[in-house]
């Protein structure tokens, strides 16, 4: 008889129950979706479209947001911490980062008015930042040759 051992009426298990671990796995996948669209979540800002090659960034730089309410976000998309217009010029001071890269993406609203946003740029000159790069959204038309090619 297989699985016994003997004559001491003990069996040996010969299969694992695999209920509990399937349990658990469909727990955790319902818990990293329901969370996995709130981490990705950064500060909302509807990005003007521009013809432009891509930038092949290695690394993750310093993000400068600005929403259409003129609010700012300093950080990473995941990350960003508000930051008075008054004291943006400290807190890019005060940023390790910053005064170690010398380097910020500015992520401007495009329904902000350019003076405000060239504001922003000449605040960002005067904490010591040297190299502002503009993230944009890639032109419609553009996106729409890419998927042509994928269909040829």
């Amino acid at each position: 008889m297989a699985g016994s051992s003997g004559g001491s009426g003990r069996q040996t298990l010969t299969e694992i129950n695999v209920t509990p671990l399937v349990d658990v796995m469909l727990v955790l996948l319902i818990i990293f979706m329901v969370t996995a669209p709130l981490i990705q979540q950064g500060v909302e800002v509807s990005l003007p479209e521009a013809r432009a090659k891509a930038v092949d960034a290695e690394e993750q730089k310093l993000v400068l947001s600005i929403k259409s309410d003129k609010s700012l976000y300093l950080g990473t998309s995941e990350d960003a911490a508000r930051v008075p217009y008054d004291a943006l010029e400290d807190k890019l001071r005060a940023n390790t980062r910053a005064m170690k890269d010398r380097e910020l993406y500015l992520m401007a609203d495009k329904a902000l008015p350019y003076g405000f946003v060239v504001d922003v740029m000449a605040t960002v000159q005067r904490a010591g930042i040297v190299n502002v790069g503009m993230i944009t959204n890639p032109a419609a038309d553009k996106v729409r040759d890419k998927s042509q090619e994928g269909r040829r």
